[in-house]
């Protein structure tokens, strides 16, 4: 019996080291803010922690986190009374000599339009093009019908679309423009699908 316990947290251990980043960044992209991102983050391998020894395949556990951690945003940004603080800061003026600095400049213009998606749309959104699922899979995840991840992708799209007006080609990543959406199957906003 003791074996077994040490067995499933070795397991655990080499699971938490492997995927947190993953876990993490996602979680940022869902809330906009590190630290509320490792709150999400913790939240969802404490839960993960605490069924790892009713798990039986294997193939499930990044999806079992990932519905944690969604669940958990979703749930935080619920509450009223919980008011994360806005960032302010501004990237620097000057870029290090090594730096990229346009590819730098679009991921903050599109991390902060992202941050302006409601949150059932953003994390639609991070669902569907950051982690790769398709219509059914987040579905699955957000726990709702396959109709509603299409209208939230295509509010989630239109709204990112609006807060970025021209910039929108040069700020957006690949995965959050018109074309990538059209691979996926999903509904692209005038597209008629």
């Amino acid at each position: 019996m003791r074996s077994d316990e040490d067995q499933d947290r070795r397991q655990f251990s080499e699971y938490f080291a492997a995927r947190q980043d993953v876990v993490r960044r996602t979680a940022y992209l869902m809330c906009g803010d590190w630290h509320w991102a490792d709150d999400l983050t913790q939240s969802a391998f404490i839960r993960l922690a605490a069924g790892w020894h009713r798990i039986r395949d294997p193939q499930a556990v990044d999806a079992f986190v990932r519905t944690c951690l969604v669940r958990a945003y979703l749930s935080e940004t619920r509450r009223m009374w919980r008011r994360r603080e806005r960032p302010v800061a501004e990237p620097p003026d000057v870029a290090g000599a090594d730096d990229d600095a346009e590819a730098a400049t679009r991921r903050v213009v599109f991390a902060r339009a992202l941050r302006q998606v409601p949150p059932r749309q953003r994390v639609t959104l991070v669902c569907r093009f950051y982690q790769g699922m398709d219509v059914a899979e987040t579905a699955a995840v957000l726990g709702c019908s396959e109709g509603t991840v299409k209208s939230q992708t295509a509010r989630g799209l239109a709204t990112l679309r609006e807060i970025l007006g021209d910039a929108v080609t040069v700020a957006a990543p690949a995965w959050a423009t018109e074309e990538a959406h059209d691979r996926r199957g999903g509904v692209v906003p005038g597209g008629g699908r």
